[in-house]
Protein backbone atom coordinates (compact mmCIF):
# COMPACT_ATOMS: atom_id res chain seq x y z
CA UNK A 1 0.00 0.00 0.00
CA UNK A 2 2.97 2.27 -0.11
CA UNK A 3 2.91 4.84 -2.83
CA UNK A 4 4.81 7.82 -4.09
CA UNK A 5 5.29 9.97 -7.12
CA UNK A 6 7.32 8.67 -10.04
CA UNK A 7 10.38 10.54 -8.80
CA UNK A 8 10.34 8.82 -5.41
CA UNK A 9 8.70 5.56 -6.40
CA UNK A 10 8.68 2.71 -3.91
CA UNK A 11 9.73 -0.34 -5.91
CA UNK A 12 7.60 -3.32 -4.95
CA UNK A 13 8.70 -6.34 -6.87
CA UNK A 14 9.55 -9.45 -4.85
CA UNK A 15 8.25 -7.67 -1.76
CA UNK A 16 4.72 -7.51 -3.21
CA UNK A 17 4.46 -11.30 -3.05
CA UNK A 18 5.25 -11.52 0.67
CA UNK A 19 3.48 -8.28 1.61
CA UNK A 20 0.25 -9.86 2.86
CA UNK A 21 2.10 -12.31 5.09
CA UNK A 22 4.17 -9.52 6.61
CA UNK A 23 1.07 -7.35 7.09
CA UNK A 24 -1.34 -10.00 8.32
CA UNK A 25 -1.67 -8.33 11.74
CA UNK A 26 -2.54 -4.91 10.33
CA UNK A 27 -5.93 -3.59 11.52
CA UNK A 28 -7.69 -3.48 8.14
CA UNK A 29 -11.17 -3.84 9.72
CA UNK A 30 -10.43 -0.80 11.89
CA UNK A 31 -9.53 1.32 8.84
CA UNK A 32 -12.79 0.29 7.18
CA UNK A 33 -14.76 0.98 10.36
CA UNK A 34 -13.20 4.43 10.66
CA UNK A 35 -14.11 5.27 7.06
CA UNK A 36 -17.69 4.11 7.50
CA UNK A 37 -18.02 6.09 10.72
CA UNK A 38 -16.69 9.18 8.97
CA UNK A 39 -19.14 8.65 6.10
CA UNK A 40 -22.00 8.39 8.59
CA UNK A 41 -20.99 11.83 9.88
CA UNK A 42 -20.65 13.37 6.40
CA UNK A 43 -22.32 11.70 3.42
CA UNK A 44 -22.75 8.03 2.57
CA UNK A 45 -20.85 7.21 -0.65
CA UNK A 46 -21.62 4.84 -3.48
CA UNK A 47 -18.34 5.25 -5.41
CA UNK A 48 -15.03 5.01 -3.51
CA UNK A 49 -11.42 5.32 -4.66
CA UNK A 50 -8.68 3.61 -2.63
CA UNK A 51 -5.40 5.45 -3.25
CA UNK A 52 -2.43 3.15 -2.74
CA UNK A 53 -4.70 0.10 -2.63
CA UNK A 54 -1.76 -2.32 -2.62
CA UNK A 55 -2.95 -5.93 -2.59
CA UNK A 56 -6.57 -4.92 -2.08
CA UNK A 57 -6.91 -5.69 1.63
CA UNK A 58 -9.27 -2.72 2.05
CA UNK A 59 -10.60 -2.28 -1.49
CA UNK A 60 -11.85 -5.87 -1.77
CA UNK A 61 -13.85 -5.90 1.50
CA UNK A 62 -15.40 -2.54 0.61
CA UNK A 63 -16.51 -3.93 -2.75
CA UNK A 64 -17.91 -7.03 -1.05
CA UNK A 65 -19.84 -4.69 1.28
CA UNK A 66 -21.57 -3.11 -1.70
CA UNK A 67 -19.48 -0.05 -2.56
CA UNK A 68 -18.32 0.55 -6.12
CA UNK A 69 -14.56 0.67 -5.60
CA UNK A 70 -11.64 1.71 -7.78
CA UNK A 71 -8.24 0.71 -6.42
CA UNK A 72 -5.28 2.74 -7.63
CA UNK A 73 -1.64 1.82 -7.06
CA UNK A 74 1.67 2.65 -8.70
CA UNK A 75 3.00 -0.90 -8.32
CA UNK A 76 1.88 -3.34 -10.98
CA UNK A 77 3.16 -6.19 -8.81
CA UNK A 78 0.93 -5.17 -5.91
CA UNK A 79 -2.03 -4.97 -8.27
CA UNK A 80 -1.13 -8.40 -9.66
CA UNK A 81 -1.32 -9.86 -6.15
CA UNK A 82 -4.70 -8.15 -5.62
CA UNK A 83 -5.97 -9.75 -8.84
CA UNK A 84 -4.67 -13.15 -7.72
CA UNK A 85 -6.62 -12.77 -4.47
CA UNK A 86 -9.76 -12.04 -6.46
CA UNK A 87 -9.22 -15.05 -8.71
CA UNK A 88 -8.99 -17.28 -5.64
CA UNK A 89 -12.15 -15.77 -4.16
CA UNK A 90 -15.61 -17.07 -4.99
CA UNK A 91 -16.79 -13.46 -5.02
CA UNK A 92 -13.97 -12.13 -7.19
CA UNK A 93 -15.50 -12.92 -10.57
CA UNK A 94 -18.81 -11.44 -9.43
CA UNK A 95 -17.15 -8.21 -8.29
CA UNK A 96 -15.44 -7.75 -11.65
CA UNK A 97 -18.52 -8.78 -13.62
CA UNK A 98 -20.70 -6.29 -11.77
CA UNK A 99 -18.09 -3.55 -12.02
CA UNK A 100 -17.98 -3.32 -8.23
CA UNK A 101 -14.17 -3.34 -8.19
CA UNK A 102 -11.65 -2.01 -10.67
CA UNK A 103 -7.88 -2.05 -10.22
CA UNK A 104 -5.68 0.31 -12.18
CA UNK A 105 -2.09 1.54 -12.14
CA UNK A 106 -1.85 5.28 -11.56
CA UNK A 107 0.40 7.74 -9.75
CA UNK A 108 -1.53 9.14 -6.79
CA UNK A 109 -0.01 12.60 -7.33
CA UNK A 110 -1.72 12.98 -10.69
CA UNK A 111 -4.55 10.47 -10.74
CA UNK A 112 -7.76 10.98 -12.68
CA UNK A 113 -10.96 9.09 -13.46
CA UNK A 114 -13.55 9.69 -16.18
CA UNK A 115 -16.28 10.58 -13.66
CA UNK A 116 -16.13 12.24 -10.21
CA UNK A 117 -16.54 10.00 -7.18
CA UNK A 118 -18.23 10.24 -3.78
CA UNK A 119 -15.27 9.37 -1.55
CA UNK A 120 -11.53 8.81 -1.57
CA UNK A 121 -9.55 6.93 1.06
CA UNK A 122 -5.81 6.36 1.50
CA UNK A 123 -4.80 4.24 4.49
CA UNK A 124 -1.79 2.43 5.93
CA UNK A 125 0.33 5.65 5.89
CA UNK A 126 0.51 5.87 2.09
CA UNK A 127 0.93 9.64 2.30
CA UNK A 128 4.13 9.22 4.29
CA UNK A 129 5.75 7.77 1.16
CA UNK A 130 5.40 11.11 -0.62
CA UNK A 131 8.80 12.60 0.11
CA UNK A 132 8.32 16.18 -1.05
CA UNK A 133 5.79 18.78 0.00
CA UNK A 134 4.94 19.36 -3.66
CA UNK A 135 3.87 15.72 -4.01
CA UNK A 136 1.54 16.03 -1.01
CA UNK A 137 -0.05 19.16 -2.48
CA UNK A 138 -0.40 17.59 -5.93
CA UNK A 139 -2.12 14.55 -4.38
CA UNK A 140 -4.51 16.76 -2.40
CA UNK A 141 -5.34 18.77 -5.53
CA UNK A 142 -5.82 15.70 -7.74
CA UNK A 143 -8.14 14.24 -5.11
CA UNK A 144 -10.16 17.45 -4.78
CA UNK A 145 -10.53 17.55 -8.56
CA UNK A 146 -11.82 13.96 -8.63
CA UNK A 147 -14.42 14.34 -5.87
CA UNK A 148 -18.04 15.32 -6.24
CA UNK A 149 -19.18 18.37 -4.22
CA UNK A 150 -19.71 17.19 -0.65
CA UNK A 151 -17.40 14.21 -1.20
CA UNK A 152 -14.94 13.09 1.46
CA UNK A 153 -11.21 12.46 1.45
CA UNK A 154 -10.04 10.31 4.38
CA UNK A 155 -6.43 9.34 4.96
CA UNK A 156 -4.03 8.51 7.75
CA UNK A 157 -0.39 9.41 8.36
CA UNK A 158 2.23 8.67 10.95
CA UNK A 159 2.56 11.31 13.62
CA UNK A 160 6.03 12.91 13.30
CA UNK A 161 7.02 11.39 16.65
CA UNK A 162 6.23 7.91 15.37
CA UNK A 163 9.26 8.01 13.09
CA UNK A 164 11.42 8.89 16.07
CA UNK A 165 10.00 5.86 17.87
CA UNK A 166 10.91 3.61 14.96
CA UNK A 167 14.53 4.71 15.16
CA UNK A 168 14.66 4.35 18.95
CA UNK A 169 13.06 0.88 19.01
CA UNK A 170 14.96 -0.73 16.12
CA UNK A 171 16.03 -3.30 15.10
CA UNK A 172 12.84 -5.27 14.43
CA UNK A 173 13.01 -9.00 13.83
CA UNK A 174 10.38 -11.39 12.45
CA UNK A 175 11.09 -15.10 12.47
CA UNK A 176 8.47 -17.53 11.20
CA UNK A 177 8.92 -20.85 9.37
CA UNK A 178 7.93 -19.43 5.98
CA UNK A 179 9.29 -15.91 6.32
CA UNK A 180 11.83 -13.95 8.33
CA UNK A 181 13.23 -10.44 8.23
CA UNK A 182 15.65 -8.05 9.89
CA UNK A 183 14.47 -4.43 9.79
CA UNK A 184 16.67 -1.46 10.70
CA UNK A 185 15.99 2.28 10.43
CA UNK A 186 17.99 5.45 9.89
CA UNK A 187 16.30 8.82 10.42
CA UNK A 188 17.09 12.21 8.89
CA UNK A 189 16.13 14.63 11.65
CA UNK A 190 16.24 17.74 9.44
CA UNK A 191 13.60 16.37 7.05
CA UNK A 192 11.86 14.17 9.64
CA UNK A 193 12.44 11.34 7.18
CA UNK A 194 13.27 7.74 7.91
CA UNK A 195 14.88 5.09 5.73
CA UNK A 196 13.79 1.51 6.41
CA UNK A 197 16.21 -1.27 5.47
CA UNK A 198 14.71 -4.76 5.30
CA UNK A 199 16.54 -8.00 4.68
CA UNK A 200 13.89 -10.63 3.97
CA UNK A 201 14.21 -14.42 3.83
CA UNK A 202 11.29 -16.15 2.08
CA UNK A 203 10.97 -19.94 2.00
CA UNK A 204 11.28 -21.42 -1.49
CA UNK A 205 8.62 -24.14 -1.41
CA UNK A 206 9.49 -25.45 -4.87
CA UNK A 207 13.19 -25.75 -4.06
CA UNK A 208 12.73 -28.09 -1.13
CA UNK A 209 12.55 -27.82 2.64
CA UNK A 210 14.92 -25.50 4.40
CA UNK A 211 15.84 -23.32 1.42
CA UNK A 212 15.15 -19.58 1.57
CA UNK A 213 15.45 -16.77 -0.94
CA UNK A 214 17.06 -13.61 0.41
CA UNK A 215 16.26 -10.16 -0.93
CA UNK A 216 16.58 -6.62 0.34
CA UNK A 217 14.20 -3.64 0.33
CA UNK A 218 14.75 0.02 1.17
CA UNK A 219 11.67 2.15 1.85
CA UNK A 220 11.64 5.82 2.82
CA UNK A 221 8.94 7.68 4.72
CA UNK A 222 8.58 11.32 5.64
CA UNK A 223 6.32 12.85 8.29
CA UNK A 224 4.76 16.28 7.91
CA UNK A 225 3.49 18.82 10.39
CA UNK A 226 -0.24 18.08 10.91
CA UNK A 227 -1.18 21.76 10.92
CA UNK A 228 0.64 22.28 7.62
CA UNK A 229 -1.31 19.38 6.10
CA UNK A 230 -4.59 20.86 7.31
CA UNK A 231 -3.73 24.23 5.77
CA UNK A 232 -2.76 22.62 2.46
CA UNK A 233 -6.06 20.73 2.30
CA UNK A 234 -7.94 23.98 2.84
CA UNK A 235 -5.83 25.78 0.26
CA UNK A 236 -6.63 23.05 -2.27
CA UNK A 237 -10.32 23.79 -1.83
CA UNK A 238 -11.63 21.47 0.88
CA UNK A 239 -14.22 23.35 2.90
CA UNK A 240 -13.75 21.52 6.19
CA UNK A 241 -10.89 19.45 7.61
CA UNK A 242 -10.80 17.53 10.90
CA UNK A 243 -7.99 15.50 12.47
CA UNK A 244 -8.43 12.45 14.71
CA UNK A 245 -6.11 10.11 16.56
CA UNK A 246 -5.50 6.37 16.42
CA UNK A 247 -8.70 5.10 14.76
CA UNK A 248 -10.94 7.09 17.11
CA UNK A 249 -13.25 9.99 16.32
CA UNK A 250 -11.54 11.99 19.07
CA UNK A 251 -9.00 14.75 18.57
CA UNK A 252 -5.48 13.28 18.66
CA UNK A 253 -3.88 13.08 22.07
CA UNK A 254 -0.24 13.97 22.63
CA UNK A 255 1.09 10.43 22.16
CA UNK A 256 -1.09 9.49 19.16
CA UNK A 257 0.88 7.30 16.76
CA UNK A 258 -1.40 7.64 13.75
CA UNK A 259 -3.37 10.69 12.62
CA UNK A 260 -6.55 10.50 10.55
CA UNK A 261 -7.68 13.41 8.40
CA UNK A 262 -11.24 13.82 7.14
CA UNK A 263 -11.64 16.50 4.48
CA UNK A 264 -14.95 17.44 2.83
CA UNK A 265 -15.15 19.10 -0.57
Amino acid sequence: MLESGEGTMVAYRKFAYVYDELMEDMPYPEWIAFAEHAWSETSSPRTVVDLGCGTGSIAIPLAVAGYQVTGLDLSEDMLAVARQKLERSSQGARLFHEGSLQLTRQDMTSWTLPEPVDAVISFCDCMNYLLEEEDIIRTFQATWNALKPGGTFIFDVHHPDTLRSYEEEQPFIWDEPSLAYIWTCERNDERNEIEHHLTIFAREEEAGAGLYRRFEETHIQRAYDPEWMRKMLLQCGFKSVSCHGDFSWNAPIEDAARLFFVAVK
